[in-house]
């Protein structure tokens, strides 16, 4: 995406990385020099990548824009709609491992296994406490996954499908994520996301991550999770093709991000619990490159269950998602919360909540709080389910853990 803005007479041009959940199009601005004119060059850090950038003044300023326009290859533009019949498809995906990716602030390590990427967190990224956003983290751990696999050279077109999966017509779905945050980095932070896939079982295969602060080395969030593979035409699990397993045992590490010594198991809820979102709809943005409803916004329908009050003075420190079945365009889901009672800890977790009604009052000249403590549960069982007439089936169950805001 090319973004260019006009200041004292200058024309600032730079090229842009598209990430994987917003678009698939890479294009590229440059400006142009012009023999004779006045300008300046300086050095321009693009998603963490330097840059030239020329400056150009006075009257060259028209003919410098007509030219950048001019100076998109048509290459590197979305290529036109196929005419007969044929899915478009993506020219530039690397056919052999790449070492590094100066684009992506990427590069492989550790005996050319383990994926490294550097981002920086954006303003549309992170919510009013300037802070990234749990979604914002999911998708980070989503990126920097399919990158892995497009360095690899292992990438066929699909979401993140390596070649043989192609052949077989299969395609990854998550069965398990588990997310620690101890930080939530800030808008503005430049941090170093670490990911690498290992074996989970005989046909399923296990990714990890760790995202750390790039300066301090400070660890923000740990998550592992657990992919199986899906065929694309039935929606039926598929063992895994010994083709692929040929092309990613290669790259497994026997290393955790979680050390997991015994998987907590999540109840199943039903509608009599304390929290019910109904009637949930997914948009057409919500819709992933496999036409179903993307991991990450499950997430958040589930949050939206979560009392504003808690929010307030709240995060979220950790989420386990058990999923279950796909979600499609036309699907209805409920959204299901119940608080775990039990976990409600008087010394840590009381909050002042005040209420519509419950504003401070002033009394002979002193303000005194009508509300009183409230003691919040600090942890949540979740289900999002599809509601088709009686029947009910389940997309994911949920389980988050909190803890009080700094």
């Amino acid at each position: 995406m090319a973004n260019t803005s006009l200041s004292s007479g200058a024309i600032y041009s730079s090229r842009v990385l598209i990430r994987c959940y917003s678009s698939r199009m890479l294009v590229r601005c440059s400006s142009s020099e012009r023999g004779g004119q006045q300008r300046s060059n300086a050095a321009v850090r693009v998603n963490g990548a330097a840059h030239r950038a020329t400056l150009q003044v006075g009257a060259a300023l028209e003919t410098s824009i007509n030219e950048t326009l001019a100076e998109l290859s048509a290459p590197l533009l979305a290529p036109a709609p196929a005419t007969d019949g044929r899915e478009r498809s993506r020219q530039n995906i690397p056919t052999e491992k790449q070492a590094e990716d100066p684009f992506r602030q990427a590069q492989i390590v550790e005996g050319g296994v383990r994926y490294q990427q550097t981002v920086v967190v954006r303003s549309y990224e992170v919510g009013p406490d300037r802070t990234a956003t749990l979604e914002t983290i999911l998708n980070l751990l989503q990126e920097t996954a399919l990158n892995h696999v497009w360095m690899s050279g292992l990438l066929g077109d699909g979401f993140g499908a390596t070649h043989g999966m192609i052949k077989s017509n299969l395609i990854w779905v998550v069965s398990r994520m588990h997310v620690q945050v101890d930080h939530y980095p800030l808008w503005g932070d430049v941090l170093e996301i670490d990911t690498w896939v290992g074996s989970s079982g005989k046909n399923g295969m296990r990714r990890d991550w760790l995202i750390r602060g790039r300066g301090s080395g400070n660890i923000y969030v740990r998550a592992t999770s657990t992919w199986v593979m899906m065929n694309k035409n039935t929606r039926r699990l598929s063992k895994m093709p010994e083709e692929v397993r040929g092309e990613i045992s290669p790259w497994f590490i026997d290393r955790h991000a979680i050390r997991e010594e015994a998987t907590e198991k999540i109840i199943k809820l039903d509608s009599n619990a304390k929290h019910v979102d109904s009637d949930l709809k997914p948009k057409r943005s919500d819709l992933d490159m496999n036409q179903h409803v993307n991991n990450v916004k499950y997430v958040r329908w589930m949050l939206e269950t979560i009392p504003d009050q808690f929010l307030q003075h709240h995060q979220l420190s950790s989420i386990i998602l058990e999923y279950r079945k796909e979600c499609g365009s036309s699907d209805v889901v409920q959204s299901i919360c119940q608080p775990d009672e039990d976990s409600v800890s008087p010394s840590e977790n009381v909050s002042m909540v005040r209420g519509p009604s419950l504003l401070p009052e002033v009394i002979n000249g002193h303000h005194s709080l009508a509300g009183a403590l409230q003691q919040w549960p600090t942890k949540y069982t979740h289900l999002l389910q599809l509601k088709a007439g009686d029947v009910h089936e389940e997309i994911v169950r949920g389980r988050t853990t909190w803890k009080k805001k700094l």
